[in-house]
């Protein structure tokens, strides 16, 4: 599991960048210690050895989705 950094969170340009395939993804809300969380949950591709396997999961707190917000929003003009 990982929760996003944003103290060191930074743009780079990439020389090579692929569309990646759509996979199974469930999320979950959940408060720990009065603090309330988001975690999404992706799973392995459908031809993968085992599909039903949990591939990723990242945990986002009020401060993090703010800021992931604001960047989807700056990023595909949404304003």
């Amino acid at each position: 599991m990982a929760q996003i950094n944003l103290t060191n969170i930074k743009k780079i340009e990439k020389q090579r960048n692929t569309i990646h395939d759509k996979v199974y993804t469930t999320y979950t809300a959940f408060e720990m210690e009065g603090s309330k969380y988001i975690q999404i949950d992706t799973y392995g591709r459908i031809d993968r050895e085992n599909p039903e396997k949990l591939s990723q999961s990242i945990q986002l707190d009020r401060e993090t989705a703010k800021y992931l917000v604001n960047l989807l929003t700056q990023e595909f003009n949404l304003k």
